[in-house]
């Protein structure tokens, strides 16, 4: 069936009579633009969108039924963005004498439990039920089982930012007094992972889920996590990373379970490839899925081609790209066009089997004078007391990933495509195309898509009027990606 797409140039779309609308006449200028998937030539895997729970859920997850709700079907529920992902952060935890400093949601609480006039930092005894607390944490938790209420087959990954207090050289969370030095306390490798494979099999048994990996650090190859910053974070030098890695593997399989270690979780490719560098070979074979993030496009292609070498799934497992200096706004589509192009760039040159947001609710930031930023999908005051009011505020990023998350679904297949603003993918039974076609300009693209055996069953238009909104298939034919805009084409296989 494959082969019989590629067999000629053009865009195949049959009139479906219940949706058909007649392309406008227009006097704008109009360029021509032919796309050409390699639908013969089927790539990775995909498994699916998700977010970070982290900050947001530490904070929504205490909100009212009604609220919380609402949010966990905007990004898990099938009329919303229908993600199967989620990223569980497995806090370290200030000690209770610390003065509160970390920035809304970053204070994710720690499992651990000080005994009454334990002091220094010499106290803590895995082995000992006193020293846990299973009820920290009940917020973030909450969206557990909410994920696995609406999910069918969810995937879940625990990882942490940084140790526990008493594990660091400063006694701080947030990282070394200076940002390039690590902040394991020697030694405490062993410690650290048996806290973190407790906490993955505790919270396995209590919530019935399974994390099929963990990430034992975090953008670790970075100046990020000093003492002032206002969340958690650690530094990590390869060779720490490795030791840390070797840990967590050994304790994971001590605890009899089956979760995998995801690494390095590092900010951008070309750090990536410097801890990657640094790994020995039996750190590499304990990994069993690489993660990068994407605030850096440096070196993705060197990302993907390890991944291949190795035979390791990879994942780009945090990002979120709002445009620079861009005011907060609900209307303008700047952020969103950055947003959008930005996840095809990942998806072409990484070819991830995921793709994972930041944190899916940030603040509101417009306030004070103050022009604000367009982080997150959507805003709310998240600093308001749990009982009072919360407004949720949709941002035309949420639209913009809808165009990309309701149809790229699990199982299907990335497939090449010549064009730049472009990103393809093919069912897992080949019965279905979808492209997603980014045009940030201001001239309208009429598209030309080479599927002659392919039937056009839908547009999906995201723009400044339309919110992942279908408008059918032209009559002519053709098809218009707007200035400003993503368009979703989809399509059924000959």
């Amino acid at each position: 069936m494959i082969r019989h797409l590629i067999a000629g140039l053009a865009l195949v779309a049959t009139p479906l009579a219940a949706q058909t609308v007649s392309s406008p006449p227009s006097a704008e200028p109009t360029v021509a633009l032919t796309i050409r998937p390699a639908v013969d030539r089927p790539g990775t895997v995909f498994e699916g969108w998700g977010t970070a729970l982290a900050w947001f859920a530490n904070v929504t997850g205490g909100y009212p039924d009604a609220t919380r709700e609402r949010l966990a079907d905007l990004f898990y529920g099938k009329n919303g963005l229908g993600w199967t992902i989620a990223r569980y952060n497995i806090g370290g935890g200030n000690a209770a004498t610390t003065k509160p400093y970390l920035r809304t949601g970053a204070a994710v609480p720690g499992f651990w439990r000080q005994p009454a006039g334990a002091v220094g930092a010499d106290w803590w005894r895995p082995d000992d039920p006193a020293m846990w607390n299973w009820s920290a944490d009940a917020n973030q938790r909450w969206w557990l089982d909410a994920i696995r209420r609406r999910v069918p087959s969810p995937i879940f990954e625990a990882f942490s930012n940084s140790p526990p207090w008493f594990m660091t050289v400063n006694g701080r969370v947030s990282g070394a007094v200076k940002g390039t030095d690590d902040n394991l306390r020697a030694g405490q490798e062993r410690p650290f992972a048996q806290y973190l494979a407790r906490v993955v099999g505790e919270l396995e048994r209590r919530h019935h889920i399974r994390f099929r990996t963990l990430s034992p650090v975090n953008e670790p190859n970075t100046d990020y996590w000093f003492a002032a910053n206002t969340q958690e974070g650690a530094h990590w030098s390869p060779a720490r990373q490795a030791a840390m890695i070797d840990a967590s593997d050994d304790a994971l399989k001590a605890a009899g379970l089956k979760t995998r270690i995801a690494a390095p979780d590092e900010t951008n490719s070309h750090l990536f490839v410097i801890d990657w560098a640094g790994y020995p070979a039996a750190t590499r074979a304990r990994i069993g899925q690489l993660n990068v993030h994407s605030y850096g496009t440096v070196h993705q292609t060197a990302v993907r081609d390890i991944a291949r070498a190795s035979g390791i799934r990879l994942w780009m497992s945090e990002d979120d790209t709002p445009l620079d200096k861009d005011p907060e706004s609900f209307t303008d589509m700047a952020s969103a066009l950055a947003f959008a192009e930005h996840v095809v760039g990942d998806l072409k040159r990484l070819a991830p089997a995921a793709w994972v947001f930041w944190q899916a609710v940030e603040n509101l930031s417009a306030k004070d004078g103050k022009p604000g930023s367009n982080w997150g999908l959507v805003k709310m005051d998240l600093a308001a007391a749990p009982s009072a009011p919360h407004p949720i505020r949709i941002s035309p990023k949420y639209w913009a990933m809808a165009s990309f998350s309701r149809y790229i679904r699990p199982g299907y297949r990335l497939v090449p495509v010549d064009d730049p603003d472009t990103v393809g993918a093919l069912s897992a039974d080949g019965r279905k195309i979808v492209l997603v076609h980014v045009n940030g300009g201001s001239i309208t693209r009429r598209l030309a898509v080479a599927l002659p055996h392919a039937t056009l069953r839908d547009v999906v238009v995201t723009d400044a009027r339309h919110q992942a909104v279908s408008i059918g298939v032209p009559r002519d034919g053709s098809v218009d990606a707007a200035p400003r805009s993503v368009t979703t084409l989809l399509f059924d296989a000959g």
